[in-house]
């Protein structure tokens, strides 16, 4: 039973000792890290359709969806930059085409589709100040550990 009493201040006084530390604030990644992250998808997803890996293809264009609606969500606007709005206006339209195309497992339209939104990518870019980040087709995979090939 003493060692319960004994459990239980100690117990105590970690909960008082822990409540009474900071709360240090949660990581909250930068636009620049949202970006990287979206160029490395971007050329993930132009692997997987050349592979016409369609599967995967869909997988990167929604994992780019979600990262980008993050980066809206958190930055709207960045240095005066309106960056959910150009999200919205410009990348959008462009990602829901590359989605029909991958829905068709049409290689043409899949490309024509990767162009645009690599163009948008760019568009976007210069009307943040920023024309000197050009994004362009991948021509080498940065992954070596990844097979782009369908499952068969």
């Amino acid at each position: 039973m003493k060692w319960i009493v004994t459990a239980t201040i100690a117990l105590a006084a970690s909960v008082v000792f822990a409540a009474a530390q900071p709360a240090k604030e949660p990581y909250q990644p930068g636009l620049g890290e949202f970006m990287t992250a979206t160029q490395l998808r971007h050329a993930k997803l132009w692997f997987a359709g050349e592979q016409n890996n369609w599967d995967l293809a869909a997988y990167e264009i929604d994992e780019i969806k979600e990262g980008l609606e993050d980066a809206a969500r958190l930055f709207p606007t960045y240095e005066g930059i309106p960056v959910a709005e150009m999200i919205k206006t410009i990348i959008d339209p462009r990602i829901e085409e590359l989605e029909k195309a991958i829905r068709a497992k049409s290689s043409t339209k899949f490309t024509a589709a990767f162009d645009e939104l690599t163009s948008g990518c760019n568009s976007c870019h210069a009307g943040a100040s920023k024309p000197f980040i050009r994004i362009q087709r991948p021509i080498a995979s940065p992954l070596t550990n990844q097979n782009f090939a369908p499952e068969k």
